[in-house]
């Protein structure tokens, strides 16, 4: 099999508005997102750090770098799922977020996984 597929992650990312922790008055605008991680690949692997570029409407950046997610590194068993829950803060009502997962495979290979640009965006802000 190719080593692509050996070494695969699938990202998708569900966010919503916090209405209720917002204070648009005084632009602060609290979005939470839910990851779920998919091993589609062929071998275990841990997720060892990540790292996210949130961007506003302004194209202020914040870059964020930690290890793990919401405290935890979890190993995904080929087929396996991980899903968590966090959240961001924005200075506009609408931004976006991006990034990468890093991994480590069982066998000690190390490879990346592309968390796809989402929108962060306050309900009917966007048409």
């Amino acid at each position: 099999m190719a080593a692509s597929k050996k070494y695969e992650i699938a990202v998708s990312a569900l966010p919503q508005y916090i209405a209720d922790q917002s204070d648009p008055a005084r632009d602060h605008y609290v979005f939470a997102y839910t990851i779920s991680i998919e091993n589609v690949g062929t071998v275990p692997a841990q997720l060892i750090s990540r790292h996210w570029v949130i961007t506003d409407a302004t194209g202020e950046v914040q870059e964020v770098r930690g290890l793990g997610v919401v405290g935890r590194q979890p190993l995904l068993q080929p087929g396996e799922k991980f899903a968590y829950t966090s959240g961001c803060q924005l200075d506009t009502p609408v931004g976006t977020m991006r990034g990468s997962y890093q991994f480590t495979a069982v066998d000690g290979q190390q490879f990346e996984a592309e968390i796809p640009a989402f929108t962060l965006a306050v309900p009917h802000v966007l048409h």
